[in-house]
């Protein structure tokens, strides 16, 4: 089968294509025909060598796919030949990735897919809806009626976090980099929404508070004032963090503390299997009524793998600003 992979670590211009060996599926595992991958950033850190973590030699890049069992292995019970299926957390761990025509997964990393949904869409919203629904209800318990800010709002994370909060009655506001970013924002749900570019940004965001504060502040960057976070915080109000490896911000310590405040940090990777599939059931029933879809900002070939890598490397480490939402690959079109 055709893959992209690379043996060893460094800029994307170590991703090879071209045939490995067809996996075959060992118990508990499921082969699944690839019809659509997606990489994230943290394909990037993988392939980049900036994440300490096991990987296999050669290493196939990509964590999400979404695509039809061919085959399964012994004992699984939940999927058979012909199911459509998705998935996200390959590609890590010492898992190997979905950037082939094939890719061998354990079941209990695998999802049905709605009858309404495509490869592409699933796959794309695979990794940044797990990790957004982790973040608004896993760590921060969000409810209805409670006010959620979330950076970027047109963003892979971003994106889903502004839909999910807007499908359980929460009031949602954001921001983007463009006057079309915040119009789309605007589109997804987002009640309110302004470019950080242009516009003040406690200004703005006071504004639309008026006398009340954010129950729910989903930090999709590196942190970096959080004495205006604690500001705009609600008493009681959750910070979640799941970006910026390397920031060290200064850490007001009095309003913390004063305001009753909660800070949740976590890596989407270290969830366990069944709760990531407590996500999915509930993305799934969200796509299933047209409540949530993954924005595709780019499509490329199998063979355009390590330009892909390279398009994402520019845009979540040198900010180019030139990608709305999520990289797809199609390895089988």
């Amino acid at each position: 089968m055709k893959a992209a992979y690379f043996e060893s670590t460094g800029t994307p211009e170590v991703i090879r294509v071209g045939d490995l060996p067809m996996p075959q599926p060992k118990a508990g595992e499921v082969l699944v025909k690839v019809m659509a991958a997606s990489i994230s950033p943290i394909d990037v850190y993988v392939r980049a060598g900036a994440v300490n973590m096991p990987r296999p030699t050669p290493c196939i890049t990509g964590s999400d796919l979404a695509g039809v069992v061919t085959a399964v292995g012994d004992g699984v019970r939940q999927f058979k030949s012909g199911d459509r299926v998705w998935g996200s957390n390959q590609g890590l761990l010492g898992r190997q990735g979905t950037c082939a025509q094939f890719a061998s997964v354990r079941e209990e990393w695998l999802y049905s897919i709605p009858d309404n949904d495509s490869f592409e869409q699933a796959a794309a919203l695979a990794l940044v809806g797990i990790t957004a629904h982790l973040g608004l209800f896993e760590c921060a318990k969000l409810k209805a009626g409670e006010t959620v800010f979330v950076n970027g709002g047109t963003g892979g994370v971003g994106s889903s976090v502004v839909q999910m909060a807007k499908a359980v009655g929460a009031r949602v506001i954001t921001t983007a980099g463009s006057d079309e970013k915040v119009s789309l924002a605007r589109e997804m749900g987002a009640d309110h929404a302004f470019n950080y570019k242009s516009e003040d940004f406690n200004a703005h965001l006071k504004g639309v508070l008026g006398s009340g504060g954010i129950h729910v502040w989903y930090e999709t960057q590196p942190p970096t004032d959080l004495d205006r976070t604690f500001e705009l915080m609600a008493p009681r109000g959750r910070i979640v963090v799941m970006a910026g490896r390397q920031a060290r911000p200064t850490f007001p310590n009095g309003p913390f503390y004063v305001k009753g405040l909660s800070i949740h940090g976590f890596a989407m990777f270290n969830s366990t299997p069944d709760e990531q599939r407590a996500c999915a059931e509930d993305i799934n029933e969200w796509t299933a009524g047209g409540k949530l879809k993954s924005l595709i900002g780019k499509r490329f070939s199998l063979e355009e793998t390590a330009l892909a890598h390279q398009f994402l490397e520019e845009n979540t480490l040198k900010k180019a600003g030139t990608l709305t939402g999520k990289i797809v690959i199609l390895p089988n079109s």
